[in-house]
Formats: structure tokens, sequence, C-alpha cells
């Protein structure tokens, strides 16, 4: 997982976030004449293979397909990019937004002010690759008029998901809203991260009219993005000689941000299977014949916040190089439902810099911030998926990377049939150096990077083989490229793989020489006993099985790395005090701690209450007097820079806080009569599927998260975030031999009988058999096959 800081978008990028044209949404897009023709192959847990003679028709069979499973989804998300929550669910209710949920009033003032600046209009009709390529376009269109074919046939009335059926609010989709999912995508460890303060930014303005919208403070957010694992290895690290790839990316449970499996075909021209994000009619994590590729957050930064220093009394001019330069104004109008069913206008006044939106928190007499953000006009992704995934080799897959310079916020890990790994930070970032960076910054936050936004000086830079000005080119990205092993579990490029640790790159792309999270050790460490066979699965060196059986081990690191001191503390202190100051017997839990097994699997027993103790080991700590006080290191070995795959390590139990905590862990447990033995599988649970696993702060690989904490019942709320698509590839001389598993499942319809299938295989560490050649397509017995003509 990695938390997004703050970034920015030069002149000529920005510009077109300040438009004021409002963008028609036509009307459902079709192919020349009206003509698709699409079969879809449904194999085991209903996954889908889309067979089509072009890209119109590809599109038009899986946007059948994905309507088939989750029209409800997307019919929500569209009114979302649309601006139009406050119409149908009322202006306080939260969005639908997975990632960063807020108000309907909020999210449709900022996805309007999208609308309104043009953006879409401008970068659709620019020619590739900085606009859509044919391709693109044709697949897009063949998506939209399949899930509107889907919807036509069946009719809202009959619609087989109780979420939506007959509801006012479904109904066909646009183009438009296909761009706008995409162009979102792009945003989403920008702009989106921001809405909120975007769309309030009228409301700090003292001097303005007041408005329906009431006011608040919007303070700057440090947004959590979706994160990821990644192994890409070559034929030293793999048994066989083969390259290899494991994609484990972690990201929601719900709504608009799953992925979707898929396989897409074109004889002799694409022929691609693996994830696909709800409503992007692309394969982002998958592989074809030779080549199969994934991606982690990456650690770079996407936007630049820029302080604009106002004319004194003039809270709406700034200052650039001594010239005054008037904000530009967007007037946002909101169709709001009240509680009666009555609909109004709800107007608001947005603020535009020549940098970007200028945001509500942070605005005073004499300065305001201003967001510039690099993707802020990117869909060049897309294009770069789909020519990544006609790649045959790593050199023709870094060409594609190389033509459209689109990433828009994650790593590349890939791996070929010729046994090299790969991996580069080949993302979008805007062109800050270190010198100008130091040179240009308006404040001293180590958490955000802010510019000085009245000097022209201090704009984003360019580089001469860049597609765009103000990112960097391809030549400064970190790169490597090895027969051994990469690997990226959301850290910084520097230890991709430790024995040719990278540095030489811009700040601005991730730190060096600092303290790893426990995830990315582990994962490291996993690799590592994999090569030398220490790891209990038999000879050294990977093989498809053993790939699996390592991404889903279910390790602990945190308990492998402080349980033997924990020990030594029980030993020397059976009673313990609590931060209330009561006396607690830790006898019985540190026995159970002893004896547990150090996984995370579902019948791990004393897994959950590890957990407690680590969490209040980590969390703020609560004095007898009532005072908080913040945690102190309790690592006995502090990080050491020579050594950072095996520091810090071992736990100091001569500092108090570690006492309390178990103590405190204990207490709580005994408090709600749970038993010490607690078990992820009886914890855990994503609807009535038990749910094994654990967290990254603990560290643990293959990680879930649940969206609280846990119950006087011995239960956490639904896992909502985590490994959701995992992937092993082999590719191999007479192709890829593959193993996957949705953890969520194909459907998002509760009635489904794809709902929770494969959530029932993830729970008991199965995976499924990828069919991928035509001859394995049509081996498997239960083939249901519908052709759209």
């Amino acid at each position: 997982m990695i938390t997004t800081h703050v970034r920015r978008l030069a002149a000529p990028l920005v510009a077109v976030l300040v438009g004021a044209l409002l963008v028609a949404a036509p009307a459902p897009a079709q192919a020349a004449g009206g003509r698709y023709a699409a079969d879809i192959r449904r194999t085991e847990y209903g996954i889908p293979h889309i067979l089509a003679k072009d890209h119109g028709g590809l599109g038009y069979g899986y946007g059948y397909a994905f309507a088939q499973d989750n029209l409800c989804v997307m019919a929500s998300w569209a009114l979302t990019l649309r601006g139009e929550r406050s119409r149908y669910f009322g202006a306080e209710a939260m969005s639908d937004d997975a990632i960063d949920p807020i108000s309907n009033l909020a999210s449709d003032v900022y996805y309007k002010s999208v609308q309104a600046s043009g953006v879409l209009r401008r970068v659709l009709a620019r020619p590739a690759p900085h606009g859509p390529s044919a391709e693109l376009r044709a697949l897009v269109d063949g998506y939209v008029a399949g899930f509107n074919r889907y919807l036509r046939d069946t009719g809202v009335a009959r619609l087989p998901d109780p979420a939506c059926r007959g509801k006012e609010w479904v109904g066909p989709i646009t183009a438009t809203d296909v761009w706008m999912n995409l162009l979102d995508l792009g945003r989403l460890a920008g702009s989106s991260s921001f809405k909120e303060a975007i769309a309030a930014s009228g409301h700090a303005q003292e001097n303005e009219k007041e408005s329906d919208q009431p006011k608040r403070k919007v303070p700057p957010k440090t947004v959590t993005a979706p994160g990821s694992n990644a192994y890409a290895l070559g034929h030293e690290a793999t048994r066989d000689g083969h390259g290899m790839l494991l994609a484990d990316p972690h990201f929601p449970w719900n709504g608009s941000r799953r992925f979707y499996q898929v396989h897409l075909t074109i004889p002799g021209v694409f022929d691609v299977s693996g994830g696909s994000l709800y409503g992007t009619p692309v394969v982002q994590i998958g592989h074809n014949a030779s080549v199969a590729w994934t991606h982690t957050v990456s650690h770079a930064q996407r936007f630049t916040l820029y302080q604009l220093k106002l004319v004194p009394g003039q809270r709406t001019t700034y200052l650039v190089d001594g010239r005054p330069e008037p904000m530009g104004r967007q007037e946002v109008s909101v169709t709001v439902r009240d509680a009666q069913g009555a609909t109004r206008a709800v107007t608001t006044t947005l603020y535009t810099s020549r940098y970007g939106p200028v945001l509500a928190s942070g605005w005073t007499e004499e300065t305001a911030i201003a967001l510039a953000d690099v993707n802020a006009a990117n869909l060049r992704f897309a294009d770069e998926w789909l020519a990544m995934g006609t790649a045959r080799d790593l050199a023709a897959l870094r060409r594609a990377q190389d033509t459209y310079q689109g990433m828009p916020f994650v790593y590349t890990l890939a791996a070929d049939a010729g046994g090299e790994a790969y991996f580069a930070d080949a993302s979008v970032v805007p062109h800050v150096t270190d010198e100008q960076a130091e040179r240009c910054r308006a404040k001293d936050d180590p958490e955000m990077l802010i510019l000085d936004g009245s000097t022209s000086a201090c704009l984003w830079g360019k580089d001469a083989d860049a597609l765009e000005p103000g990112i960097f080119g391809p030549a400064a990205q970190p790169r490597l490229t090895r027969t051994d092993y990469v690997t990226n579990a959301n850290a910084s490029p520097w230890l991709t793989n430790p024995n040719a640790p990278l540095t030489q790159y811009p700040r601005i792309y991730g730190d060096t020489r600092t303290e790893r999270d426990l995830r990315t050790r582990v994962g490291l460490d996993m690799i590592a006993q994999r090569l030398s066979g220490d790891d209990g699965l038999g000879a050294p060196g990977f093989t498809l099985e053993t790939l699996q059986q390592t991404a889903t081990g279910k390790r602990n690191l945190g308990a492998e790395l402080l349980r033997p001191d924990l020990r030594a503390l029980c030993r020397a202190k059976p009673v313990m005090t609590a931060s209330d100051g009561e006396k607690v017997d830790v006898r019985r839990a540190c026995a159970t701690l002893a004896a547990w097994d150090g996984r995370a699997r579902l019948s791990s027993r004393g897994a959950i209450l590890w957990r407690e103790f680590f969490l209040g080991l980590n969390g703020p700590q609560r004095r007898p007097d009532g005072a908080v006080v913040p945690p102190k290191s309790w690592w006995k070995v502090p990080f050491d820079v020579e050594h950072p795959l095996t520091t810090p390590r071992g736990l100091d139990i001569a500092n108090p806080a570690v006492a309390t905590a178990l103590a405190n862990a204990v207490q709580v447990f005994t408090a709600h009569d749970l038993p010490l033995t607690l078990t992820p599988g009886q914890a855990q649970r994503y609807g009535a599927v038990p749910v094994p696993g654990c967290t990254e702060g603990e560290g643990c690989f293959d990680r879930i998260r649940t969206g609280g904490s846990l119950s006087k019942k011995g239960r956490y709320p639904d896992v909502n975030t985590g490994s959701s698509f995992l992937m092993a590839v082999e590719l191999t001389p007479t192709g890829p031999r593959t193993r996957t598993v949705l953890t969520y499942s194909l459907s998002a319809n509760s009635a489904s009988p794809h709902h929770a299938d494969q959530t029932e295989l993830f729970s008991r560490g199965q995976w499924v058999a990828e069919r991928f050649t035509e001859a394995e397509i049509k081996a498997y017995p239960g083939l249901a096959t519908r052709s759209l003509r």
C-alpha cells in the first residue's frame, strides 16, 4: 500500500482544467452502419472469452458480458461521473467511490466541474499518441453498444440484480461515460483524491455570495491509494528456465474499482487474458502468449501543490513574476432531490489558476493553494495497455511504454518467454528536479511538495524525449532488466532487486536508503528462501506451483521478528498492567501466542490476538491519568541502512508500551468473553465466506484489510480491500501456463451463481487453471456460447 503525497502540473497541461465549455453527452455509440459481431464463450466460474474480428466487435462482446454480470455497479458509477447522484439519492448521502467516498453534493460539483472544463473534448480531439487511437475509439464505442444491447434486451424491470432492478436511475451509458471513467482512473492519485477540497473552493471565499451548499473547512488530505505485490522472474530464478510473473493487486473488494476477469481475442491481431477494472474496455494486468505484466502503485508523486501569493485585498487575484493574474471562475449547477422528492438547483462557484484548481484548504488573506495534476488530461495509458497486449517480448513492451508514456500511477513489472524480467517506473511524473524542488519549495513540509507559485521559474521542466511538456522522459525513469528477478510491494524503486539497487533517479520518484516496510521485507525474504530452497517447498527455484504456494503462504513477518522476545517478556512478567491500571494475567495469552503457527490461515489459532496486540503496540498510548501520547519505537535493533533487509528487528521488552499493549489486548478479549485462540476464519468474512490473511502492517504479503475494528462478538466488518486478482503465469515455449483467482468473484450481483464462487476458492487457498488456447476453451465440458450480431 502506498500513501500519495502532494504534486503539480505545468501551465500548458493545466490549461485543460480551466475551460468553460460543457461537454455534451453523445448518444450511445455505434460503429459504421451500427454493425458489431462477437462471440461470448464462458468457462469455469463464468469467465468470459470474447472472440471478434475487429476492435469494435471485441468491445461489443466485452460490454455485453460485463453488463450481464455487473450492470448495476456501472449504472451507479455513470451517475457519479455525470455529477447526478444528488438528483436521485440526495445531497448528503455518501457517493459510491470505493476509495474516497464523499457527500453526493461534493462529488457532483467536482464531476460537473470536470465536464465544464472541456478537458475531455480537447483530449479526444487530439491524434494518437496524445489522444486515443482509432482502435481504442472503436473498442470504447463497441463496449458502449454491447452494454446497452444487454440492457435493451433485458429491460430495467427484468434485470437479474435486485440492487438496481426497476430503478429510475438505470439507463443506457454513453461513450462519454467510458471516457470519463478512464480519465478519472488516471486522476486516481491526483485530482480525484482532492474532490472535496476542489468542490468547496468557493466556500473559502468569505466575500463571495452565499450558496445553498453548507460551508465547511476541508483540510488537506493524505490519501491512501490501492497497493499491490508483484514478482517478475527471469530464467535464473525458475527451475525450468522459463519467465514467470506473479500479480497480486490490492484493490477494493466493492464498487467500481474492482477487477473483472476477461479474455479478449481478435485472431492473429490481439489475444490477451487478465484483469480489467470495471468500466474499462482494456486489460490492465494480464498476459498474451509470450509476455506477462502487472502493476503496483508507484511511490512517485503525481501532482504538486502551488502556493499562490495573493494581491493584497484581492483574494481571487494572485501574482506571477510580479504581475497580477485573476483566478478563473466556474459556475457549477447541480440538481438536488430533497427528502420529499422535490428537486432544486444548487449553484457553486469554483476557482482555478494557471496551475489547476484552487483548493478550499489553506486559503488565507495572503495565500491560496492550487493543485497541479500531471494526469489531468491523460488518456494515453489505455492505448499503452493495448500496445503492451500485442508485445511479443520485453523489448516490444518497452517500446509501447516509450511510445505512449501514459502509465498514470503505477510501476510496471513484466516477464517474457525468453526468461527476462523487467521493472520500470514508466509512469507520468511531474518534471521537478531535485534542485528545483529545493529552490522552489514554499513550505518545509515533509509530507507535501508545495512549490512557489509566484514565479514562472517553478513551472515544471521539459525533457527532449518526453511526449508531453512537464513530464520526465523515459531516460530519467528508474528501470531494471534482470535474468533473476525484480519485485515490488509499493516501496520506492531502490530495492527492486537488492543485488542491483536503483539510486540514480530524481527524488520525486521516491526515496533511497530508507527503512522498508514489513510487507516489502517479507516479499524479498520469500524470494530469497525460494531461491535457496530454505522455505520447505522443495528444491531451489520457482515452479508455477511453488510460486502459488509462496504467494499465499500467509506469513506474518512481524510475528517472526518479535515473538521470541515477547516469549521472554512473558516468562519474566506473567502479570502485566493495562492502560487503565488493571493488573492482567497474561499467561494463557502467552501460551496461545507461543503455540500459534505464525501464519494467517483460516485455522491459525492466536492470529487475531496477535493482530490486536500488534495494532495496540503501534497505536497511541494512553497513560493511567488518561493522557494520550504517541508510541515510542519498540524495535530492539533500529534500522541500519547497510542492512535494510534485516533491520529493524527484535522487541524492546524494556519499553513499557510492549507489556501495556499485550495487557490491553487480553483485557478486551476477556471483557467480551472472546476466545484467545480466535482465528481469521472466525473473525474475518466477505459476506458469508470466511477469509484468511492479515494486515500489511503486521508484515503480511497477501494482505487483507477490514472495514473497521474487532467487534464485541469477535468479528471484524467485512473485508473491503486486499488481494483482489491473483495471477501466476509461467511463459513456456509452448504457451502460457496460468493460475488465477478473483478473490471477490466475477459478479457483484448477489443473485448470480458467480457472486461468491471464486471467493470460496480463495478461502480454501485454491486457484483456477486458466483456459487460454482455443483447444483449452473448447475442451471445457460446460462451455456456454452467446453469439451477438
